[in-house]
Parts: C-alpha cells; sequence; structure tokens
C-alpha cells in the first residue's frame, strides 16, 4: 500500500515577491528611473522645459490647446484658490460636497458634447472605471475594442469579478465587432442582459480614430449601448472640439460619453455625460464618486473657464492642426513610419532588428546632444515587438520646432539603421 504524503508548502514573502518581478515595465528601472521613466521636466509647463539642467523642446505633454499657461486660465486657478482653497468643497458629492458651481459646470459640459446632463469624476482612471462597473451586472456582456485603454481594460476586469462575460474584438474591425455582437447577443438571450460596447474617440498611442460612426451603424443590427472613452478628442476633433463623435457626425448614437480634463483641459478631473436619467442613476450608485471627496472648487472655476476658452477661441484649435500638418506631413516626407494616426497623437515606429539598448541610445542622442524630448513606448504600452516614440504637438509650437524636429529625426534614424546606437 502506497504511503501518500503531505504536500510541502512554500510560502512566499510578499515584498520578497514583488522585488524580484518588478514587472514589465519596471524590469528596466535600474537603468531607466528619472531618465526614461519618471523623469521631473521643470520650468512653465509648454514646449520648452528643463531636463537634467537642460532646455529641451517637449513633445511628452497632452497639452494640445497651450491651456496649461494660458492667462486667463492661470487667473481663474488662482483667484479659485484664493476664494475658496483646496479644501472646499468638504465631503462626498452625495453627503456634503455638492455646489451650484459644480451642477453647472455639468450643465456646460453636457450642453456642449450634445448630451442631455453630465456628471462631474475626481479623476479619469478610476472614474471610468468605475463608470462600467455601475453600468453593468453579471448577466450582461462587455464588447469591447482590442487595443482599449489600460482604464478601460480594469473596468472590465471588475465585470469579469461579478462573473460577466466579455468578448474582444479586433481593432477597429467592423466584421470582428459583428461576431462578437453576434455572439453577445445570443449570450444575453440566455442571460436576460444587455451589450455594452466599449471604445476609444482617439486611441491615445497610435492616434487612430475610433470607427464611431460605422459602429453607430450597427445599432439598425444590433441592440446595444455605447460606450467611448474620448479623451484625446474632446478639445481637438470636430469643427467645434466636441470630440470624435462630432468629427464623424454620429453624436446622437452615443450612449455614454466619457473624457478626462488631463488633456485638451490642462487640468485634474473627467465627467461623463448621458440621458439625465442615467446621469441620476449614476450619481446614486457609482462606487468611486459615492464614497470620495468633491472635485475642489479650484478644478470646477478652472475647468468652466477651460471649456469657456475652448468654444471662444477656435483659433487654438486651428493652430494645433496646423501644426499637426506640419508635424506629420514632414515626418512622412523623411520616410517616418507615423501608422494611420488622423489626431495630433503623433507614433514614429522604428522598423527593424533593434534591441531596447540601441533604441534607448536613440534617446539619449535625441536629447542629450540634439535637446529634444520625447516619451519612448514599449510593451505593455504597445504590443510585443513594436517600438514606438510619441509625440505631442501643440498650438504653442511653432514652425520651426517642428522643422528642426523633424531634421533631427531624420539624423538619429540614419544613424540607426547604421548601427551607431549599437554599442
Amino acid at each position: 500500500m502506497k504511503i501518500l504524503q503531505p504536500k510541502r508548502i512554500f510560502k512566499v514573502d510578499i515584498f520578497e515577491k514583488v522585488v524580484k518581478n518588478m514587472g514589465p515595465i519596471g524590469a528596466h528601472a535600474h537603468y531607466s528611473h528619472h531618465y526614461f521613466s519618471f523623469p521631473k521636466l521643470t520650468g512653465e509647463l509648454g514646449p520648452r522645459m528643463t531636463f537634467m539642467g537642460k532646455e529641451m523642446l517637449n513633445w511628452s505633454l497632452n497639452n494640445y490647446l497651450g491651456l496649461a499657461n494660458h492667462p486667463e486660465v492661470r487667473k481663474a486657478d488662482a483667484d479659485a484658490a484664493a476664494k475658496y482653497g483646496l479644501a472646499y468643497p468638504m465631503g462626498a458629492r452625495m453627503m456634503s460636497g455638492n455646489t451650484d458651481e459644480h451642477e453647472e459646470f455639468e450643465r456646460q459640459l453636457a450642453e456642449f458634447v450634445g448630451q442631455e446632463d453630465a456628471f462631474l469624476l475626481n479623476y479619469g482612471y478610476q472614474g471610468v472605471m468605475s463608470l462600467i462597473e455601475c453600468m453593468v451586472d453579471h448577466r450582461d456582456i462587455i464588447v469591447y475594442d482590442a487595443e482599449s485603454h489600460a482604464c478601460l481594460i480594469d473596468g472590465i476586469r471588475l465585470h469579469k469579478a461579478k462573473m460577466g462575460d466579455y468578448y474582444k474584438f479586433n481593432h477597429n474591425d467592423m466584421d470582428s465587432l459583428r461576431k462578437n455582437l453576434e455572439r453577445a447577443t445570443k449570450r444575453v438571450a440566455e442571460t436576460g442582459g444587455g451589450i455594452l460596447v466599449i471604445t476609444e474617440g482617439v486611441f491615445g498611442m497610435s492616434g487612430k480614430v475610433g470607427a464611431l460612426d460605422k459602429i453607430v451603424e450597427l445599432k439598425k443590427e444590433f441592440d446595444f449601448r455605447l460606450l467611448v472613452d474620448d479623451a484625446h478628442g474632446f478639445g481637438t476633433m470636430g469643427e467645434n472640439g466636441r470630440g470624435v463623435g462630432e468629427f464623424l457626425n454620429c453624436t446622437e448614437g452615443i450612449d455614454l460619453y466619457f473624457s478626462t480634463f488631463a488633456k485638451s483641459m490642462a487640468a485634474i478631473g473627467a465627467f461623463v455625460a448621458a440621458p439625465k436619467d442615467i446621469i441620476m442613476y449614476l450619481k446614486y450608485n457609482m462606487r468611486s464618486q459615492t464614497y470620495a471627496k468633491a472635485l475642489p472648487m479650484p478644478f470646477v472655476i478652472g475647468g468652466m473657464k477651460r471649456l469657456e476658452l475652448i468654444k471662444k477661441h477656435p483659433e487654438l484649435r486651428s493652430k494645433l492642426w496646423e501644426n499637426v500638418k506640419a508635424l506629420q506631413e514632414g515626418l512622412k516626407a523623411k520616410g517616418f513610419d507615423i501608422g494611420e494616426t488622423s489626431s495630433p497623437v503623433t507614433p514614429v515606429f522604428l522598423h527593424g532588428d533593434y534591441d531596447i539598448a540601441a533604441v534607448t541610445s536613440l534617446v539619449r542622442d535625441l536629447r542629450e546632444n540634439m535637446g529634444i524630448f520625447c516619451s519612448i513606448v514599449v510593451y505593455p504600452v504597445v504590443p510585443k515587438g513594436q517600438i514606438m516614440l510619441r509625440i505631442i504637438p501643440t498650438s504653442s509650437h511653432t514652425l520651426e520646432d517642428i522643422t528642426y524636429t523633424t531634421e533631427c529625426f531624420a539624423e538619429v534614424q540614419k544613424r540607426l539603421k547604421a548601427g551607431y546606437y549599437k554599442a
């Protein structure tokens, strides 16, 4: 008779475990910290800032319309902080933190994006995660774009935690979306739930515009609601800056419109816009807002000033697009692959058998010898095997900045191909 031996239990200290596995980005921390990751840019926010004691031509801020240092914005922020401080209002909106100003800002945002009502959120990332968790239960099915932002993926993970099903469709691929909608339709016939399609207005790494008009067209065949994260489209896309829905003339087909203030508004916070009864439901059920302090008054007052400027000064958006066109056409003329961007987000894809060391040497050359600061993007932010430099033009850049940058990029590409950075 065989005697069974008790299983050996190997104990692992949590601290020891995480230090030994820093994650795909943290694995590079020993040489990247404070240089490629967690860099410190100092000085006035704008096209020229200081990095490690040297002035840089900066292409890494999502300050699309240059509002971060607009004099009217700075004054509104300062006046509101002097009047209210950063504490007011105290408490969550539901309990003690609601104000007329919060509700007026919500009214203005809803009107701007073509929805009935809106709800201010403290932060974009936690806000959209909580929005997704709040809108769906275990009977519902989520169908989402494969290249959705991490905040959307984490919201879908909360749905998974509630034992909800979800299907992924290939990026901007309507045939793939159709197949997954067919799967979801069959599944909800069994569960008694509904379908929520999730995508982005502008995909923040590739710059591609989401196929919102085509997705809305599928509502003629399938019964679903559409959530759009338009963080990079709000303020930049469309004739009036009302986002990708305006740009593609499909605003009425968007059921839940979400955007953060961290891009064109150059601030903190976010909002979701939808029909009035849906917003009322969210106000009473979104956990990230029910159990969190209200957005401080300076961000509310300052946010209304930013929105006013977006509406009153279309020349800021015109200048942004003049710079976008010049930069992207200049890069393509120099032989660079910038993918399929049709937004201000400008990726530069580096093709070839280049390891991370060679590309980081290229970035060092750009920064230390040419005075150009841009971000290097690797897995897991982009797919494995892909290396990308990400450039964000703003209305504050000049055509001279663009000419100089494209010439420098052409030089480092020549050096890269010649093996200059292998050592």
